[in-house]
């Protein structure tokens, strides 16, 4: 079993995160953030992948930091989980339709993290949600899980569907990328050898 257990511990928040990339979709998230935790629940039920994340943080100053945080143990617990890579099918891509919105997501699991953010929202909170705060819990995912990761709404009008396809298009790419190849089950698929500034 893929699993990885990360814990953080700063003066503005406190987190635990769990997951199994060999799961069910099971999750049990909790962040303090409703909404954080919807895309959260989101993206475990259409990867399959098992999160448990508890976060405690800082909300009465505002939710930058536990957004950030969650994104940041995340991908830490993606890039433990997977070790050395072998066998990962590494790239995937997908297009996700929610109602008006159109979502694709790119990745490619090189060790190489980048993020190229294409989307824009028409308004600058859903609820009381920051929706600038998307972009930072995406990079700090990608940065941290050691992703290559492309973002894009090709078009949409409603703010809440953009970022729950946002969600499930990384979802799904994250299902396919870190599925074991069959046919290559022992090797790192790269040229060199290895995954990281080099694969």
């Amino acid at each position: 079993m893929r699993t990885a257990t990360v814990s953080r511990q700063t003066k503005e928040t406190q987190i635990e995160t769990t997951i199994n990339l060999d799961g069910q979709g099971i999750y049990n998230i909790d962040t303090g953030i409703g909404f954080l935790d919807h895309m959260m629940e989101q993206l475990s039920r259409h990867s399959l992948i098992d999160i448990d994340l508890k976060a405690k943080g800082d909300l009465h100053i505002d939710y930058h930091h536990t957004v950030e945080d969650s994104g940041i143990t995340l991908g830490l617990a993606f890039a433990k989980a997977l070790g050395d890579m072998k066998g990962i099918t590494r790239y995937a891509s997908m297009y996700i339709p929610m109602d008006e919105a159109l979502l694709r997501v790119s990745l490619d699991f090189s060790g190489r993290p980048y993020l190229i953010w294409n989307v824009d929202f028409t308004r600058d909170k859903l609820g009381e949600f920051d929706t600038e705060l998307f972009k930072e819990w995406f990079q700090a995912f990608a940065f941290n899980a050691g992703i290559t990761l492309h973002v894009e709404c090709l078009y949409g009008l409603n703010n809440h569907h953009i970022i729950e396809g946002c969600y499930k298009a990384l979802a799904r790419s994250l299902r396919k990328a870190t599925e074991i190849d069959s046919r290559s089950a022992n090797k790192v698929p790269s040229t060199k050898g290895q995954l990281g500034d080099q694969g």
